[in-house]
């Protein structure tokens, strides 16, 4: 487990977080973060994975202006508590994540092309003061 701070993460959070980035079309790295938001600040948590997003963007190359959040339900494999990162134009993939309830407060777990700078991901999302622990796909 590469932790970016010593805030341990649950074994099973972080095994279904790692299936997430089983070989598929690209190579997948990911985080999870841990945030103090309870279920009643949605919008705050909301606003903890547009700027982990951010991070997330710029250090993949591209300008976090340049994207975009898709949160639909125009999909039945897309849920409420899951969106996705995309580039204007072309809509390309940034990142994806799942913001889970978990023990009275909201964990995300994103998950992004792993030729992005992981360590600056995590070391930015830490600058914004959240427990983060990488992920990192096989």
């Amino acid at each position: 487990m590469t932790d970016a701070n010593s805030s341990p993460v649950d074994d099973d959070l972080y095994r279904r977080t790692k299936a997430l980035l089983e070989p598929g079309e690209i190579d997948l790295n990911g985080v999870i973060i841990q945030t103090p938001y309870d279920g009643s600040e949605d919008v705050r948590m909301m606003q903890a994975t547009i700027d982990a997003g951010d991070i997330i963007a710029e250090h993949s190359g591209y300008d976090p202006q340049d994207c975009f959040v898709h949160s639909g339900n125009d999909d039945p494999e897309f849920s409420s508590n899951q969106h996705q990162g995309l580039t204007l134009g072309d809509e390309a993939f940034v990142w994806e994540c799942q913001q889970l309830l978990r023990e009275g407060s909201f964990d995300v777990v994103m998950y992004y092309d792993g030729r992005a700078d992981h360590e600056a991901i995590l070391e930015g999302i830490t600058d914004l003061g959240y427990d983060v622990t990488g992920v990192e796909g096989d």
